[in-house]
């Protein structure tokens, strides 16, 4: 699958991508309050994810010690009531191997607010975040990587760009919801299929300058993100991904999805 692009054409599959020159630093322990540098940091925020957690982490921690960037994965806990923190803090304290787990929390409510907390808080060359549930295969990151390497600012999964599929789709209200949801947003991020796909990543400055930028904490968040991103003028690359939708999703249909629309108003306004 090719990315598209937004602002620039993409690097072809003939064109030369820059080398990632890349080292492996010693790992920080999990308790240090200053992550050390690393190429690559994943956020995942989560909110009541004791029960699948553990497994996301395995399946990511499995993917990245294999691979030439150093990594780190931080967790951001955003207001459990359930034993996420005690579940990523004891996988923290017992995990082997190169790539360190780090348990982050976040008072704010709203994704918006966990996912700006966990990507300020790092100095790794590239960040980003995806969800809990790994609809998209961790994998994509190794596209991912090389486009950030190649001058892209930000590099995004999509559900609806040519060459996407949906491995298992969401419910019939999701996907009118959310058909609905893009015609609302379509005009405010120019070029982007999917503003809403739960997978981003980014070149250090450009997310930093649109972070400080950003105002809104709920699900809308991902939408001003992308909307600061251009107005900087830093290019978006936008992967097609086979995409599974999963069980036990945090997102409410109907409350959240209002805060949603009404957050893009705002934003229009």
């Amino acid at each position: 699958m090719q990315p598209s692009a937004t602002h620039s054409s993409d690097p072809s599959p003939s064109s030369p991508i820059r080398e990632l020159s890349l080292s492996r630093p010693p790992a920080a322990p999990a308790s240090s309050l200053r992550r050390s540098p690393v190429d690559l940091e994943i956020v995942i925020p989560a909110l009541n994810e004791a029960n699948r957690i553990s497994l996301t982490l395995r399946q990511t921690m499995e993917f990245l010690e294999f691979q030439a960037w150093s990594s780190r994965i931080v967790v951001v806990d955003n207001g459990s009531v359930d034993d996420t923190g005690v579940v990523v803090g004891s996988f923290a304290r017992n995990c082997q191997g190169p790539v360190p787990v780090v348990l982050v929390g976040c008072s704010s409510p709203g994704k918006g607010a966990a996912v700006r907390r966990g990507l300020l808080s790092g100095t790794s060359r590239f960040t980003g975040f995806f969800d809990a549930d790994l609809a998209t295969p961790v994998e994509t990151l190794d596209i991912v990587m090389k486009c950030l390497a190649d001058g892209a600012g930000a590099v995004i999964a999509s559900r609806h760009a040519a060459g996407s599929t949906f491995v298992r789709p969401q419910h019939l209200t999701r996907r009118l919801g959310g058909g609905a949801f893009r015609m609302l947003t379509r005009d405010m991020v120019h070029g982007v299929t999917d503003t809403q796909c739960g997978f981003k990543f980014f070149e250090r400055g450009a997310v930093t300058r649109a972070l400080v930028q950003c105002r809104t904490l709920g699900f809308a968040f991902d939408v001003e993100l992308l909307q600061r991103l251009q107005h900087n003028g830093d290019r978006i690359v936008e992967i097609p991904v086979a995409w599974t939708d999963g069980t036990g999703s945090t997102f409410h249909p109907l409350r959240d999805g209002i805060a949603s629309f009404a957050s893009v108003v705002q934003m229009h306004r």
